[in-house]
């Protein structure tokens, strides 16, 4: 056993080494599990190293209860310098063929959707704090059956 530990122990290193650090993760809940428009949970978070790709993921908790496959949110970010830009997203959640395509248990499920598409590298190019809001921009509102909303960054390491 004692000989079998340095072994396990530097897989674990070598295994860590590679992937995604967590940086940030936050998420809001939404009273009475609806999400209104008017409801615009904001996220801060500081950068300072913007010489390494990140990866930016929007969370999004839901019971049975939500009546659709996707949900449209626009995403506010406001930069160190003051500026802001706006985007938006269709995030998918189900398909017809697979359905809810986050993990569930029981009739709660969680997805974590990427914001930068597979294969694309995100970089902050400025040192300082940034600003996130998401607003949801479906056309029904409120939002039946939502928990929670959230952002999540990665920092992603060399691997």
């Amino acid at each position: 056993m004692t000989r079998l530990f340095p072994i396990v122990l530097l897989s674990v290193l070598f295994l860590s080494g590679c992937g995604h650090i967590d940086l940030y993760e936050r998420t809001a809940t939404l009273k009475g599990r609806v999400w209104r428009s008017s409801e615009k949970p904001t996220f801060r978070f500081d950068i300072k190293d913007t010489t390494v790709p990140y990866q930016l993921y929007v969370l999004f908790r839901h019971t049975a209860a939500y009546n659709f496959n996707n949900v449209w949110v626009s995403l506010s970010t406001t930069f160190p310098d003051g500026t802001s830009s706006k985007v938006q997203y269709e995030l998918p959640l189900a398909t017809n063929e697979k359905g809810w395509l986050g993990t569930g248990m029981s009739d709660v499920y969680e997805h974590r959707v990427a914001l930068t598409p597979l294969g694309r590298e995100f970089l902050f190019r400025k040192a300082g704090t940034y600003t996130f809001t998401l607003e949801q921009i479906m056309r029904e509102n409120p939002l039946e059956g939502v928990l929670n909303v959230g952002l999540r960054v990665e920092k992603k390491r060399g691997g």
